[in-house]
C-alpha cells in the first residue's frame, strides 16, 4: 500500500512487513547510532520542557547521534527534531497514516516511514534505535517507555533506556516503580536498567559510552533463541 504526502509517495510498512524486520528496516545508509526519543506531542505548561527538547536535539546532534522519534512537526517531537536537523544529523520519523489527521509530519526527515498502526510504528523505531530516550509526555510518551521497558524485560533488546527526568516530571512515576519493585511485583535489575538522568549532559555522558552502532547483544536470550514468555 502507498500513501502520497506533498507530492511524494510512500510505501505504508504494515504488520506483515515487520514479521521480517530486517528487510523492513534498512539501515545500511545510516552513518551514526540513533537514539529513540519518546516526547509529548504538546509543549507543556512549562517553557522548560521545550528548552530541554530543543538542547537534547542540538547536544545529540553535536556528539554524533541521530533521532528516531513519532514524525510529528509539532510539540516536543517537531522541536528535538528541528533541533537535530539544524545540527546536520540523521533524523527517521515513523507515523501512522490515521494519525496524519492530527500530527503533520515533519518534512525535514532524513527519512519518513508511514506504518498501519502503533505496534507496527513501535517496532520500526525500536529496530532502528540504538538507545532511547523519554522526555516529557502523555499517555502515549508513558506507555512507549514501559513497553520498551517490558522488551528489556523479556530480553527482546538490550539497549540502553534514559528516563530524562527534566524539572522533577518523572519523580511521581519513580516513586511508583521502587515501589513497584518492594511489593515484588517487578526486579530490581529491571527497575535499574531504566537509567534515570536529570540533566541532558549526564544523558549525553552515558550515550557516548554505551551506544555505537550496532552493538554486540546476548543473541541466546534474544526472541526466538529461548523460549518466550507471553
Amino acid at each position: 500500500m502507498q500513501m502520497k504526502i506533498n507530492n511524494d509517495t510512500y510505501e505504508v510498512l504494515t504488520s506483515q512487513d515487520i514479521a521480517h524486520i530486517e528487510k523492513a528496516v534498512d539501515k545500511s545508509a545510516l552513518t551514526m547510532p540513533l537514539v529513540a526519543v519518546y516526547c509529548g506531542s504538546r509543549l507543556g505548561n512549562s517553557d522548560v520542557y521545550e528548552q530541554a527538547a530543543r538542547e537534547l536535539g542540538q547536544a545529540l546532534a553535536k556528539n554524533g547521534m541521530g533521532l528516531v522519534y513519532g514524525g510529528a512537526s509539532i510539540g516536543l517531537m517537531g522541536s528535538v527534531a528541528d533541533e537535530v536537523i539544524k545540527g546536520g544529523a540523521q533524523a527517521v520519523g515513523v507515523i501512522p497514516t490515521f494519525m496524519l489527521k492530527h500530527e503533520i509530519a515533519h518534512d525535514q526527515l532524513t527519512r519518513l516511514h508511514l506504518t498501519d498502526t502503533m505496534h507496527t510504528r513501535k517496532t520500526v523505531m525500536a529496530e532502528y534505535a540504538d538507545a532511547f530516550i523519554t522526555l516529557p509526555g502523555g499517555l502515549g510518551t508513558l506507555e512507549e517507555i514501559m513497553e520498551i521497558a517490558t522488551w528489556r524485560q523479556l530480553y527482546q533488546h538490550e539497549k540502553p533506556m534514559i528516563i530524562l527526568n527534566i524539572n522533577g516530571f518523572y519523580d511521581r512515576m519513580i516513586e511508583h516503580l521502587k515501589y513497584t519493585t518492594e511489593q515484588g511485583f517487578m526486579k530490581q535489575q529491571d527497575l535499574d536498567r531504566l537509567v534515570v538522568c536529570n540533566t541532558i549532559n549526564e544523558a549525553i555522558d552515558l550515550l557516548q559510552t554505551l551506544v555505537t552502532i550496532e552493538d554486540a547483544v546476548d543473541t541466546e536470550k534474544m526472541a526466538g533463541n529461548e523460549s518466550q514468555v507471553s
